[in-house]
């Protein structure tokens, strides 16, 4: 009987507790939720620009200026084998990073390489790419369909460059 008193207490104790941490934790999901929206808002912010579209067999180019970054491009590949090559003129920054955006989540799309100043390329990478530079110059991005993955490779999509 004594043993169910000194117990009684120590349930009620460790049941109100337990209350309390719950509460806390809708507290911190509500601030995650909000972190998360000011990011998104901030990634909608990214201008897109137009840029005079050449052609050069199945490639598709477009020339921007290393200041115009951060900027968001759309285009469209209207057949299998095209390519998109992002030609920036005079990069001098330590970083860039891309993001593709397909109209279609499984058209077959990638970054397949970035060509450096030097003449150097590397690659490939995938729907989202991170890239530290060493010098500055043109660089190139070059996007296209993957051969090592199935998939249309048709489509509208869109390029965010930060």
């Amino acid at each position: 009987m004594k043993k169910l008193l000194i117990l009684i207490p120590l349930i009620v104790f460790s049941c109100q507790k337990k209350e309390t941490e719950t509460s806390n934790f809708s507290k911190k999901d509500s601030v995650i939720l909000t972190s998360k929206t000011e990011v998104k808002d901030s990634v909608s912010a990214i201008p897109t620009i137009e840029t005079n579209r050449e052609f050069d067999g199945d490639s598709i180019i477009r020339n921007v200026k290393s200041e115009q970054i951060p900027f968001r491009v759309d285009e469209e590949f209207t057949h299998e084998n095209q390519q998109l090559i992002i030609k920036i003129q005079n990069f001098d920054r330590q970083n860039i990073s891309g993001e593709i955006l397909p109209e279609n989540p499984e058209m077959n799309i990638r970054f397949n390489q970035i060509k450096l100043p030097n003449g150097d390329y590397d690659g490939p990478f995938g729907r989202g790419m991170m890239f530290k530079s060493r010098e500055n110059g043109e660089i190139w991005l070059i996007i296209g369909k993957s051969n090592m993955a199935s998939g249309t490779a048709t489509g509208k999509f869109s390029i965010k460059i930060q």
